[in-house]
């Protein structure tokens, strides 16, 4: 558990006066508060989507949620990104490539309003599930899968303090936590981390996805845009987010708690003595 007498306070985090009230007292402290701000990610001076986001790892925000949702079909397409801190927000702005500026002037949609909302202003059904290649198949250990479960709990730093914040982060084969990003919104959360993949350029076939929330569809559609090949969510899937892991080759595993897990597609992968 982090101190909340840190000194120095990560980004995503403010320190604010509150108030603990408890068996008819008052007692003043200070607390953290995870930030939650209106990021607007603008393509080649168009505005194209709004989330509300930590304002933290916003670069690597900026090209995950990019090529998860697909407005770009490859990190090539993404040139730079800068960000632009106004009164009402903060502007992500992205030079991309002619061929993907004309595909968004085609699918013009605004994500408005909620935390990582997802399908907010989506305005056909033929943006919800896209097309995408099956994942390559892996198998990884059962105990290297709950060892990373564990592991990832004490590497949430924001949450820690702030107790606000889902994250999503990237285990080896052997369950070491690798990298780790965290934010407000789940789908947020996993963006940022494949941005930092791709940013690195870590083989999505080494390692597998832990998240702290549940595998909703599109959190399985995420994983499988990278190419990982297992997603382990600490609470449960859905019934889409099944039929797409599926689908697409994916290893799916809910309730990674302690030394329990669930296996809801290819069972056969979670081996007891397997490695990639």
């Amino acid at each position: 558990m982090i101190s909340k007498t840190v000194e120095s306070i990560p980004a995503g985090v403010v320190r604010l006066e509150v108030t603990d009230c408890q068996n008819q007292q008052r007692l003043a402290r200070q607390d953290f508060v995870a930030q939650e701000v209106p990021v607007a990610l603008v393509f080649n001076g168009i505005s194209h989507a709004v989330m509300m986001a930590t304002p933290a790892d916003l670069e690597d925000f900026a090209l995950g949620f990019s090529l998860t949702e697909g407005l770009i079909d490859s990190p090539q397409e993404l040139y730079s990104v800068e960000t632009r801190e106004l009164s009402e927000g903060i502007e992500l702005h992205l030079q991309v490539s002619s061929a993907c500026e004309w595909r968004l002037k085609e699918r013009r949609r605004t994500l408005a309003g909620r935390t990582g909302c997802g399908l907010c202003g989506t305005d056909s059904l033929s943006q919800v599930r896209r097309v995408l290649k099956p994942v390559q198949s892996v198998t990884f250990n059962e105990q290297a899968i709950l060892n990373a479960g564990l592991a990832m709990q004490s590497r949430q730093t924001l949450q820690q303090l702030t107790g606000a914040t889902h994250a999503a982060a990237w285990a080896n084969a052997s369950g070491v936590i690798l990298r780790v990003r965290e934010d407000i919104g789940r789908h947020n959360a996993l963006d940022k981390l494949i941005g930092d993949l791709i940013r690195n350029q870590v083989d999505p076939h080494t390692g597998f996805f832990c998240i702290s929330s549940r595998a909703s569809f599109e959190m399985v559609q995420k994983a499988v845009v990278l190419g990982a090949g297992l997603l382990a969510a600490v609470s449960a899937p859905t019934a889409l987010a099944v039929a797409l892991a599926q689908e697409h080759n994916l290893a799916l595993a809910g309730f990674v708690r302690g030394n329990h897990l669930v296996a809801y597609s290819f069972p056969e992968r979670f081996g007891l003595g397997a490695s990639v």
